[in-house]
């Protein structure tokens, strides 16, 4: 509806002003910025894995987990690398982006079809619910976090966050969307399905499911199937395709933190753009330094990884109250996607947030709440000496959202062992617990919502 550079980071604002608007953009902008440091390390913690003899010298940047200093500085120079292919051109970017999410494509849709052709056991995915689900159904939603399957969805709002730089984007959008969403879910759930049943079912009458612990599962069971051809693809795969997303994701959070100074809380020079290129330089620099701190402190890719989806879900939360609160202000706006399920939708994808949040785990979320709460006195800073703006105002439509975090860090420490609690409030209680109090919280920030939207936004539709 309001196509336009890091739209991520501008949304909130405009239905409940401000002070939510930068709380959602410091959260979307912080699980951004987090991404191009942890694309680097998958690239080099691959890389440490290939079993040539030549490639011996990578073993030495992973150990226990953790990238080492030798791998640090391979990590830094990749990460340089995904910023230069960003700082002259969003043509060179895309076509770059383009290239690798053919190749992302296609070789995934070609293990698929090579494993199952190889030997696929259907019996591996179990005659019943005990065996389909042998470690329950806690387990599943516990895997969800840790190990990235929440973060490798989020690439579709790159298709946002590039809105204004797009042509004919209030319909491109919705299909970048769609298509983005789409095509992420089938290949990853047959990806799934696959490895199920390529492995023997004579190994896994042995060891069980936990006692499959491959270091890159799918070039592991090619492997044993003795597909060589098909263990040097993924290896290389492995490789590249991370460096396609963190390209991507350079661009993505560069426009986010520019766009963050349109409220006038961030120095201006890091939303300038250059003259020639209309590319946010100053912002790409700011964010590689930041992703140099960053995995300089943190060199687990399961850490970061959590720590991504769980601030990418506080900066969600706002969606679908920002949704349903613009369309009660100005139902008449012109909308080019306007679904009338969104009533019911919306709660739905708030309260299926707030579980998603509730997987990070204690102490995650409890620390992705303190890196968020880090931004505000930046902006109270901003507010106080350069904006004179009515505050109280602005905290009537957030006490919404400081309530949720509260509750949320409350729960998480309170909730089952499972999700790093205390185990005071046990399973599945603990989700019931949420997603009353998260219906709560939605309709809280539903009413709290401003009145009228921003004046930029009718102007911007008026174009």
């Amino acid at each position: 509806m309001f196509p336009e550079s890091g739209g991520m980071s501008r949304y909130a604002q405009y239905s409940h002003g401000p002070l939510l608007g930068f709380v959602a953009a410091w959260a979307n902008w912080i699980s951004l910025v987090t991404l191009v440091p942890m694309e680097a390390v998958a690239a080099v913690q691959y890389m440490s894995s290939w079993p040539w003899s030549w490639a011996n010298w990578t073993k030495n940047f992973i150990k226990d987990g953790n990238i080492t200093f030798a791998g640090l500085g391979i990590v830094f120079i990749f990460m340089c690398i995904f910023t230069m292919i960003n700082f002259w051109s969003v043509k060179i970017m895309t076509h770059f982006t383009n290239l690798i999410s053919i190749l992302k494509i296609l070789l995934p849709t070609l293990t698929i079809v090579v494993l199952i052709c190889s030997g696929f056991h259907a019996q591996n995915l179990g005659s019943n619910v005990h065996e389909f689900m042998p470690y329950g159904t806690r387990s599943i939603f516990e895997a969800t976090s840790v190990s990235g399957i929440i973060m490798s969805y989020d690439a579709f709002q790159t298709v946002i966050n590039m809105g204004g730089e797009l042509m004919n984007p209030r319909k491109n959008i919705v299909r970048g969307i769609l298509i983005s969403m789409i095509i992420t879910a089938a290949i990853y759930i047959m990806l799934q399905v696959t490895f199920i049943g390529a492995v023997e079912p004579s190994t896994l009458a042995k060891v069980g499911w936990h006692g499959i612990d491959f270091t890159s599962p799918f070039a592991d069971l090619a492997i044993i199937l003795g597909i060589n051809w098909l263990v040097i693809l993924l290896y290389l795969d492995a490789f590249v395709s991370p460096f396609g997303t963190g390209v991507a994701f350079v661009a993505t959070a560069s426009r986010a933190l520019a766009a963050m100074t349109h409220t006038r809380h961030l120095p201006k020079w890091l939303g300038r753009l250059n003259q020639k290129y209309l590319i946010p330089r100053y912002a790409m620099i700011a964010d590689l330094v930041l992703a140099v701190i960053l995995v300089s402190l943190f060199r687990n890719w399961n850490l970061l990884a959590t720590v991504i989806t769980a601030s990418t879900l506080i900066a969600y939360l706002t969606g679908p109250v920002t949704v349903i609160t613009l369309r009660k202000a100005k139902p008449n706006l012109n909308r080019p996607f306007k679904p009338r399920y969104m009533l019911y939708l919306a709660p739905i994808a708030f309260v299926l947030t707030s579980l998603a949040i509730y997987w990070s785990m204690w102490p995650t979320t409890i620390q992705v709440i303190l890196v968020i709460a880090l931004g505000l006195p930046i902006y109270f800073y901003y507010e106080i000496r350069y904006q004179h703006s009515n505050l109280k105002e602005q905290l009537r439509s957030c006490w919404w959202m400081i309530g949720y975090l509260i509750f949320m860090s409350v729960m998480s420490y309170v909730g089952s062992e499972g999700f790093g609690g205390q185990n005071w409030i046990k399973y599945p209680v603990d989700f019931v617990v949420i997603a009353v109090a998260s219906l709560g919280f939605y309709y809280w920030g539903i009413k709290t919502g401003l009145r009228k939207i921003d004046l930029y936004i009718a102007k911007d539709d008026k174009k």
